[in-house]
């Protein structure tokens, strides 16, 4: 199982999105515990990204919505970063 760590800067970032996206709050919930139990479950679609500002990794919510990552498979943790649309995530459409 890998461990969850929320930095303060994620959960302002992550309560501010959910209280202007409150319909996807199970979703959300969904990916942060199937991220914890296998970060490699195929629904996550975990892939690498790199743009000007972050180069790290990215899990799905759902079409739309994202969850930036620093994945550390050594220390098998896991710290989310930024979560939101595509454009918000990746930098573009």
């Amino acid at each position: 199982m890998y461990k969850l760590i929320f930095t303060d800067s994620y959960e302002k970032r992550a309560k501010k999105f959910l209280k202007k996206h409150p319909e996807i709050i199970n979703q959300y919930k969904k990916t942060l515990e199937l991220l914890s139990l296998n970060p490699y479950h195929p629904s996550l679609r975990l892939h690498s990204f790199k743009t000007q500002s972050f180069e790290g990794y990215s899990v799905t919510i759902n079409l739309q919505y994202r969850i930036s990552i620093d994945f550390q498979i050594k220390k098998e943790t896991i710290i989310p970063i930024d979560v939101g649309d595509h454009k918000e995530i990746y930098g573009k459409d």
